[in-house]
């Protein structure tokens, strides 16, 4: 059995999804009372996200690294960072390790080219909306195309994150204006929605919209488990 590093506190809310996931799941493949071990090493989101709005990428990366590298050090043997937005310098962190890290987008386009899907749309942060290190990959590497919110909805939907999920605040009229947008997004020809952020999982669930949804928080957890297990 192998170690879970897991760079947390990004926010805590959804870390502790992670941790629920990972030990459920891990728990339902074992039995008994046993789960895969986690390294969770939780960090400041707001000094973390300061440095994105910022631009500052390079004391991003560097303060990652450190991260990365004690869960490494601490017996971790693969890491995840429990984030869609900080994926922004994955690839630096990546480098500075030995052991893997799982890029939180590869499970979820694996998963939608299982269902057969090449076009979905991608609600998340400002960032990870804008910048080409998800779409980027998601296009580069799977040939899935991504369909985004407008300007404004893009906004709205960060604030939506900021202000309400990252403190576990759930509304229905903020949920509701979520969904608007997907079924915008439907219209353009989206075939499925990415839950890009790791908070939107809190708000919107499968029975929410016709659309088939794929939710990173829980993929994402569930290839560490693959992973921590050897499958």
């Amino acid at each position: 059995m192998k170690k879970i590093g897991m760079v947390g506190g990004l926010s805590w809310q959804s870390t502790v999804d992670y941790y629920k996931i990972i030990n459920e799941e891990s728990n339902k493949r074992l039995g008994n009372k046993s789960t895969v071990e986690q390294i969770i090493w939780s960090t400041d989101l707001e000094r973390k996200f300061n440095h994105v709005v910022n631009g500052e990428l390079d004391e991003l990366a560097d303060e990652f690294i450190e991260i990365a590298q004690g869960l490494e050090r601490a017996g971790a043997d693969c890491v995840i960072m429990a984030t869609n937005t900080m994926h922004l310098v994955f690839d630096k962190v990546a480098a500075s390790v030995k052991i893997p890290m799982i890029h939180i987008a590869d499970p979820t386009a694996e998963t939608i080219k299982k269902a057969g899907f090449d076009k979905v749309a991608l609600l998340g942060t400002s960032f990870t909306c804008t910048h080409p290190f998800y779409m980027g990959r998601l296009k580069e590497k799977y040939g899935i195309e991504c369909l985004v919110p407008t300007e404004e909805e893009k906004v709205e939907i960060q604030r939506v994150i900021e202000e309400e999920l990252t403190f576990n605040i759930i509304k229905d009229s903020s949920r509701d204006y979520y969904l608007k947008v997907i079924d915008e997004l439907a219209r353009q020809g989206a075939q499925g929605v990415i839950l890009g952020c790791t908070e939107i999982q809190m708000l919107i669930k499968q029975e929410d919209t016709p659309l088939p949804v794929f939710d990173t928080t829980t993929l994402h957890a569930l290839a560490a488990v693959d992973f921590a297990m050897g499958e």
